[in-house]
């Protein structure tokens, strides 16, 4: 299987979305404290990361 530049930043994109929703579903359902809070900020930096990602496919 031949993965390019693209294929690698589409999968590491994808994979980032599913973390960041497990995290903010982690803070949203699982923790009713602070911790939530926490996760759920985590998930949305996960968000940005992959967007960044997703960005850059085509470019480098």
């Amino acid at each position: 299987m031949a993965m390019n530049k693209n294929t690698v930043l589409a999968w590491a994109t994808t994979i980032m979305i599913i973390v960041g929703l497990a995290l903010i579903a982690l803070g949203a359902f699982r923790y009713d404290d602070v911790a939530g809070w926490g996760f759920a900020a985590v998930g949305v930096g996960f968000f940005a990361v992959a967007w960044v990602f997703n960005a850059l496919k085509g470019r480098v």
